[in-house]
């Protein structure tokens, strides 16, 4: 005797664990739940207009992922990424730091060093950095958004205003080449391109599963000079939109505009 369906609210409830367990796409849970495609697209939009997920392309994304939680996701990328990142950074410079989960990451992996200044917004960031002598930490006063931990709002940008970091790291969700850095609001947007204005020498770090998405319907335009850091070993073929700006984490060597593996 077959197991009778789920009712709507239990589905939906269903739902909305599977897509915080990674489960996206509308085929994929319509295949899971056994019903169609239609009804899956019902019941995201009911989630979206309750707050709990953000409708993209094909599927849906967990808007309440936590930090820890976001930060486990292609852990070993992120990972790589920072390092890499904080091997390009110099003693005594001044670095700018946005919020995230890669740039905690990279927060880490410049705690033990001596005679920098970070700047950030992000409280991951101050977390990894607060207990750190070696480390003069300027934080960014503002509002905290949750879930994400970024300290965001107008005085943010009043002082950005007034200074000018050697590193600016920007954290994504999602980038586009021509169109910028996805954001999940507009006050975020707004901070993440003051920031990117801000220093002399900017970086996007951004895994492979955020390149080319977009999941969200706010954009911080990319709109000078800049650096994507990602681990995509062959990003130059598979996104050849970034080839002039990447630098892949742990790649031995650069060969024109991107680094390669041997």
């Amino acid at each position: 005797m077959s197991q009778p369906r789920p009712g709507t609210r239990d589905r939906r409830a269903m739902l909305l664990e599977a897509v915080r367990d990674g489960s996206g796409g509308i085929a994929e849970l319509a295949e899971e739940f056994g019903v169609s495609e239609s009804t899956i697209r019902r019941d995201l939009a009911s989630l979206a207009g309750a707050g709990h997920v953000v409708r993209t392309y094909g599927g849906a994304l967990d808007t309440e992922r936590s930090p820890r939680e976001k930060d486990r996701e292609h852990a070993a990328a992120k990972e790589a990424i920072a390092r890499e990142a904080a091997a390009l950074v110099q003693d005594g410079e001044v670095v700018l730091l946005d919020a995230g989960t890669t740039t905690g990451r990279l927060a880490r992996h410049l705690a033990h060093r001596e005679g920098l200044t970070v700047v950030t917004n992000g409280v991951t960031a101050i977390r990894e950095l607060a207990g750190f002598t070696g480390i003069d930490l300027v934080v960014l006063g503002g509002r905290l958004r949750h879930p994400g931990e970024a300290i965001l709002g107008e005085s943010v940008l009043a002082q950005l205003r007034h200074i000018s970091p050697d590193r600016v790291f920007l954290g994504a969700d999602g980038v586009v080449a021509g169109r910028g850095l996805c954001c999940p609001s507009l006050e975020e947007s707004v901070a993440k391109h003051a920031m990117l204005h801000a220093g002399a020498e900017a970086y996007v770090l951004a895994d492979h599963s955020k390149l080319d998405q977009a999941p969200f319907s706010y954009w911080a335009p990319l709109d000078r000079e800049y650096r994507l850091i990602t681990d995509e070993p062959r990003v130059d073929v598979t996104f050849p939109q970034f080839a002039e700006s990447v630098i892949v984490a742990g790649a031995p060597e650069i060969v024109g505009g991107a680094a390669h593996h041997e």
